[in-house]
């Protein structure tokens, strides 16, 4: 069974009397009373990152993917709570040394406080994060409305190069993979953009499990569609050099997920706005399609045609 099925067969039920929980169908729990709003994930070696070589990295990459899901709530985190298990091998004097200079940084950087968790031994690594931050509302996942334009803050794709090239399975020039590699272990988050999303989106989340799995999320069971430009999405300059020289397919690279960042949909009057804040802000914020009301889901290529991609409906968990 996947993950989908796990949580709508089993687990849904268990939180009918919770309104708080969003119907287990959000990335979030939100309490509206008390003004809170938390996000949990875990994270295991081998599925969620390679290995333990670089653990102030790999510590780096799920700090900023955990506290993501908050910020595309439009939400600030203000504290984060950390779980590790594992063994001497993975906790040695110089991986804790190493985690907590990067955990001090991290709090630094996004002005978050460290505030419990738990150590447990184990023959695997695993981390789990709670993330935390307080607010009367957020932005909801399955609010979006027939009409609505699609866009995306950033670009997508940098960091399944990075995954790729740290699985040696491209070639790449000493430039160029020390440039991707980043982008894999530090996504670069939009948080000054994410506090203005209550003003103009109605619906988001974070782009984590790859671009076509998330936009399929964001609408869940709402009777709606969606129409994608290939063109549209956006892309670095160092991505768009990659896939012209190496002659690559441009829907590997773009719909794999691993990006957080922010995906939302507004209505077409906030256009104007939008364009004036990605400006203002200097955030790269980009329209890449519509959501429409025929519930059948297309992305063209640059001729307008419609192209296949099941097999590019990103990272799905399967017990």
């Amino acid at each position: 069974m996947n993950e989908e099925f796990l949580i709508n067969s089993y687990l849904k039920k268990l939180s009918k009397n919770n309104p708080s929980s969003l119907n287990l169908n959000d990335d979030v729990f939100f309490d509206k009373n008390k003004k809170l709003v938390i996000s949990v994930d875990t994270y295991n070696e081998g599925i969620h990152f390679l290995n333990f070589n670089k653990p102030d990295l790999v510590i780096r990459k799920i700090i900023r993917s955990s506290i993501s899901d908050i910020y595309a709530k439009g939400v600030k985190p203000n504290y984060f709570f950390l779980a590790g298990s594992g063994n001497k091998k993975h906790f040695t004097k110089k991986n804790i040394s190493l985690i907590s200079k990067s955990l001090f940084y991290e709090q630094n950087k996004f002005k978050i406080k460290l505030s419990g968790g738990d150590t447990t031994f184990s023959k695997n690594l695993s981390f789990t994060i709670m993330s935390l931050g307080y607010s009367n509302k957020i932005v909801y996942r399955n609010k979006a409305k027939n009409g609505d334009d699609i866009y995306i803050t950033g670009n997508i794709g940098d960091s399944y190069v990075g995954l790729i090239a740290l699985k040696k399975k491209i070639k790449l020039n000493s430039n160029h993979k020390k440039y991707f590699i980043d982008k894999y272990y530090s996504p670069n988050l939009p948080i000054k953009f994410s506090s203005h999303l209550f003003k103009i989106a109605n619906s988001s989340m974070d782009i984590s499990d790859g671009l076509v799995a998330d936009l399929n999320k964001l609408i869940n069971k709402q009777k709606l569609g969606y129409l994608i430009d290939i063109d549209k999405i956006p892309k670095s300059n160092n991505l768009k050099l990659l896939i012209k020289h190496k002659k690559l397919n441009i829907l590997d690279y773009l719909l794999n997920g691993d990006d957080y960042q922010i995906l939302f949909t507004a209505s077409k009057s906030k256009r104007k706005y939008i364009k004036k804040l990605s400006s203002k802000m200097n955030q790269k914020i980009s329209i890449i399609g519509q959501i429409n009301s025929k519930s059948k889901k297309y992305i063209l290529d640059n001729r307008k045609i419609p192209i296949k991609y099941l097999k590019y409906q990103g990272y799905s968990h399967v017990f």
